[in-house]
């Protein structure tokens, strides 16, 4: 199950959104692994999305829509520049699923996140969380 949640504001402006994944955050989930699997740095890295960085619609973005090079930015750094520190997955839609896999850190490309995921969630449950957040 998919679910969104404002947060507070980041230092560079305006409420970050925090994508949730069966109710623990994306961000602790990526921590969770990245620490297990030895990574450095890791802990504490990603936060969520400010929505005024989102190139088009909420559903675009979270739809894949516009992904650079196949791959949708999930989580931003945790100070919420994208650029900065980003996780990033293919997102694939199909008629009765969604589902996020292919996980990885573009500026440590030689990470392996192939146990990471890959997170399905049913498309009318994600498209109904999807146009709640962004309706809130």
């Amino acid at each position: 199950m998919l679910r969104f949640e404002f947060h507070p504001p980041s230092e560079l402006g305006g409420p970050v959104v925090m994508p949730y994944v069966d109710d623990v955050a994306l961000a602790d989930l990526v921590d969770r692994f990245e620490l297990a699997a030895g990574m450095s740095p890791a802990g504490e890295a990603y936060g969520g999305l400010i929505p005024a960085y989102f190139r088009g619609t909420m559903a675009e973005h979270f739809h894949g829509l516009g992904a650079e090079d196949g791959k949708t930015t999930l989580l931003a750094c945790a100070c919420g520049d994208w650029g900065c520190w980003p996780l990033l997955a293919r997102v694939t839609v199909t008629g009765d699923e969604v589902v996020w896999d292919s996980f990885g850190q573009p500026h440590r490309p030689e990470r392996d996140y192939r146990g990471f995921g890959p997170f399905r969630f049913a498309r009318a449950q994600y498209d109904a969380a999807v146009l709640r957040f962004g309706s809130a």
